[in-house]
């Protein structure tokens, strides 16, 4: 599991794809969201905009982030 420190209070789901390197581009990710490819806290999430805060834990492709 790879850690991902955010200095601001939430990211957003499409944001950390792209920031963990777990998609090339912003399109990528709202295909793979939309698709219910990407669990948050062990469950597909389809929202995009979900906020993200230390402690949440993001799953694609068999990789997990958690966010510190």
């Amino acid at each position: 599991m790879t850690e991902i420190k955010i200095e601001t209070e939430f990211i957003k789901l499409d944001a950390l794809l792209k920031f963990a390197n777990l998609v090339s581009s912003g399109g990528e990710a709202k295909i793979r969201i939309a698709e219910g490819e990407v669990l948050v806290n062990g469950e597909s999430c389809t929202m995009r905009g979900k906020k993200l805060r230390p402690g949440d834990t993001v799953t694609l492709d068999g990789e997990t982030v958690q966010i510190v």
